[in-house]
């Protein structure tokens, strides 16, 4: 069954202290309802990124912030395992409704598929 990528979109000023506790119940009874029906496979918030950029000579940059320049960064994700995309995008309606911020859904592709791997 694929597998499908829902990540959520925090501003770079994003601060947590901003959440009430409504809005985290509601977040976890999206999980509660994602695991009741088996969709979930993982979830979870990011903290602050760290890049690591290859330089000419070798050698490597540590920086602090995502990898593009943006006002926007990816402050959680859900990995879904729905039977097409119209399932994984109402699910990840719910996301974007009890989290209060964009998501965007990508499927997942595995190289080869799982079932072509075990044959």
């Amino acid at each position: 069954m694929p597998q499908f990528l829902v990540s959520g979109y925090l501003p770079d000023n994003f601060d947590p202290s901003t959440q009430d506790e409504a809005m985290v119940e509601e977040i976890h009874a999206l999980n509660r309802e994602m695991i009741a029906a088996g969709v979930r496979k993982f979830a979870g918030g990011l903290g602050p990124s760290r890049t690591l950029r290859p330089q000419p000579n070798g050698e490597l940059l540590l920086t602090d912030g995502p990898y593009l320049e943006t006002k926007e960064h990816v402050g959680g994700l859900w990995i879904l395992e729905c039977a097409h995309i119209d399932e994984a995008v109402a699910w990840a309606r719910k996301g974007a409704k009890a989290c209060r911020f964009a998501v965007e859904v990508r499927e997942i592709f595995f190289v080869p598929a799982p079932e072509v791997a075990t044959k």
